[in-house]
């Protein structure tokens, strides 16, 4: 049996552990810091009114207002990797827990991939069983015009043979009339979104693919999985536990250039929800870190991912920054992390299946093995 309820502090503590170990920050820290900048009273964009957004997409919106005064904004070159969620220590836990993982700045497919392998991580944990990844792409804006329109074909061809709602609503939106018809089992040769996208969206969508396969995470590919309304873009997945839903990913880089007119940027995101439970919320204690992970090229970020599940089971004091490619940026945020140890990762090492350390105060260095690297780490910490 799922999993129903989950107290508070369990969900608070496994975020910021997840968190840690994929390299992303709580938003709350980023605030915090940036709390000179931020103008009284400031809500939603206007633009924002004209949009009908679902529940998902609303909860992205909350957490894009938030994001509204980061500086500097994140970017291609210093992309920002965050987690949010609604429990706050000191104040009673909510009735229906929610846990974010957002990409901002980069349209990478590798971004994509973190905040996948970190939601799985999360999930699993919370609900103690293996949740299903079940992925799509809806392409881009020029994907999405096409695909509505196959739909419109498609819907007046089988007229004859559909529910009269899911024709009404094919009138006002073929997306919409598509998930009925999904949801109702009544159009098995339904036109799947994949068959219409763009040469950049399928890129992406392969590169995706790809890295899920090199990092052995376990997906299907749903074609009936689709995302409608002005928020969602090109990757779209959801997790399943039990049969049931109980968290739902994509792009939503349009969303973002109603936040950000004038630098709009690529984004992707994932909001889990889970019923809490607990009276007052206790503040969540992080254990003191040793190491920062850093990586150079494609072949050291895929060992990376597959190793941040290793480095949390062990509880090894390491953090890391994934999704930043640039050497440069990783260094800074090591250097503002403070520490002591740097495991250093390029193409030759990935190859070689090795790392190393350096002591950051000594500047001596090591090459340890993966074979055991684990214990070598725990050793030194």
């Amino acid at each position: 049996m799922i999993r129903e309820t989950v107290p508070a502090d369990e969900i608070l503590n496994k975020a910021h552990a997840v968190g840690q170990y994929y390299g992303f920050t709580p938003l709350s820290t980023i605030a915090a810091k940036s709390r000179g900048n931020m103008k009284k009273n400031a809500g939603y964009p206007e633009s924002i009114s004209n949009l009908a957004l679902d529940p998902v997409a609303e909860t992205v919106a909350g957490f894009l207002k938030q994001c509204r005064h980061i500086e500097p904004l994140p970017s291609a070159r210093q992309p920002l990797f965050l987690w949010h969620t609604n429990i706050a220590p000191g104040r009673p836990a909510q009735k229906k827990a929610i846990v974010q993982f957002h990409a901002l700045g980069t349209d990478r497919a590798i971004a994509d991939a973190v905040v996948i392998r970190a939601l799985v991580a999360l999930t699993r944990d919370l609900f103690h069983e293996e949740p299903i990844v079940r992925i799509n792409s809806m392409g881009d804006k020029e994907t999405r015009a096409r695909y509505a329109r196959e739909l419109g074909v498609f819907f007046k061809k089988h007229a004859a043979t559909l529910p009269e709602e899911c024709l009404t609503r094919a009138k006002c939106d073929t997306f919409d009339a598509a998930e009925f018809a999904i949801a109702n089992e009544c159009a098995e040769d339904l036109p799947a979104p994949t068959e219409h996208l763009s040469d950049a969206s399928r890129k992406r969508f392969e590169d995706l693919l790809e890295y899920l396969e090199m990092t052995e995470t376990p997906y299907e590919l749903a074609r009936n999985l689709i995302s409608r309304g002005n928020a969602w873009n090109d990757t779209c997945f959801e997790l399943m536990v039990g049969g049931k839903r109980v968290a739902w990913g994509s792009r939503y880089t349009d969303l973002t250039k109603h936040f950000f007119p004038s630098s709009p940027m690529h984004a992707i995101g994932a909001v889990l929800q889970i019923a809490s439970e607990g009276a007052v919320v206790k503040k969540a204690s992080p254990m003191r870190l040793r190491f920062s992970f850093v990586h150079i090229g494609d072949e050291a970020k895929r060992i990376s991912i597959r190793l941040a599940e290793d480095f949390r089971k062990a509880r090894v004091p390491l953090t890391q920054y994934i999704g930043t490619e640039s050497l440069t940026e990783q260094l800074g945020l090591a250097e503002r992390d403070n520490n002591p140890y740097l495991l250093i990762m390029g193409r030759k090492e990935a190859l070689e299946g090795s790392a190393i350390l350096r002591n950051r105060q000594t500047q001596i260095e090591q090459t340890l093995p993966l074979s055991n690297l684990i214990e070598r780490l725990k050793a030194v910490a």
